[in-house]
């Protein structure tokens, strides 16, 4: 029994090692490329919005949501996931993965009457999403944004979101961190794609800065 504990011991430490060294050769490393992978809106929860068409939710604008960032990616610096990581232009698109996962949602499942609901989600279920991902035959670093949850409270939209990177041959988890942002704009796509600017327009400003600090130090 001892030997097997620590068999198991001396194994989760060198699975931790291997995933700190490639956060931290992410961060210090520029030319480390990086995969956007989309939006995963397969936990959202449509929150306190009785008259929200669902159907046309899932069957069309969590994809529009998904093509505004993709199409803005070098057009709009609030969209610059590239510029946000720093990665001088060293980054693919993909999001293939994400739209097989979204077009599986039943769209009669994603309305929550509980405020609750909008801060919901654990690290497990992050983890469960992505393994739920199609990443056969890729491998390096990916980002996805998994949406918790959208919300309107005194006339205000709200949404919240979990940023995270992951090793994508492996589907191991590397990083994630909830964020929620004040949406704005007009129309649906613009106005819950807001809450996406945002994140990206604040991991430029002080997420990245601080990640790099904590992940190779």
């Amino acid at each position: 029994m001892k030997r097997t504990v620590c068999l198991v011991f001396i194994f989760l430490v060198s699975v931790t090692t291997s995933f700190s060294q490639t956060l931290k050769d992410f961060f210090e490393n520029t030319a480390t490329p990086l995969t956007y992978l989309g939006i995963d809106y397969s936990k959202n929860l449509v929150i306190k919005d009785a008259d929200a068409n669902t159907s046309d939710i899932v069957d069309r604008l969590y994809g529009n949501i998904n093509n505004l960032v993709v199409s803005e990616q070098h057009s709009s610096k609030n969209y610059d996931i590239s510029r946000a990581f720093n990665r001088n232009n060293n980054i693919d698109v993909d999001i293939t993965a994400v739209s097989e996962i979204n077009s599986k949602i039943d769209s009669k499942n994603i309305l929550s009457s509980k405020k609750s609901d909008f801060k919901r989600l654990k690290e497990a279920d992050i983890a469960n999403c992505v393994n739920a991902l199609n990443l056969a035959g890729k491998e390096g670093i990916g980002l996805v944004f998994i949406m918790e949850g959208i919300k309107k409270a005194s006339g205000k939209g709200y949404g919240s979101i979990w940023i995270t990177l992951i090793d994508m041959k492996t589907k191991a988890v590397l990083m994630t961190e909830r964020d929620e942002h004040e949406a704005d704009g007009i129309g649906f796509r613009n106005y819950w794609g807001s809450v996406v600017r945002r994140t990206i327009m604040e991991i430029d400003w002080t997420k990245y800065k601080e990640w790099k600090k904590k992940f190779t130090h």
